[in-house]
């Protein structure tokens, strides 16, 4: 959830809007999994910026309703 990641501060992160447990994609998609691995690793020379959050395009693509995994946990 982006506003854990926001209040924990860590110097640079990328941010997905899917499911816990999946980091790097679904499972078996070798394709997507390399392009975020990429990203991410092309984020350690591109932020430059203590504390930048980077916001990926990728939509989750699984039958699941991701709704169920936001929080109103204000």
């Amino acid at each position: 959830m982006r506003k854990f990641t926001e209040a924990a501060r860590p110097p640079r992160s990328l941010y997905l809007n899917w499911p816990m447990g999946h980091p790097f994609g679904e499972p078996g998609n070798k394709a997507q999994q390399m392009r975020i691995l990429r990203d991410a690793l092309s984020a350690f020379q591109d932020i430059t910026e203590p504390g930048t959050i980077i916001d990926l395009p990728y939509r989750w693509g699984r039958p699941e309703d991701t709704s169920s995994f936001e929080c109103d946990c204000d």
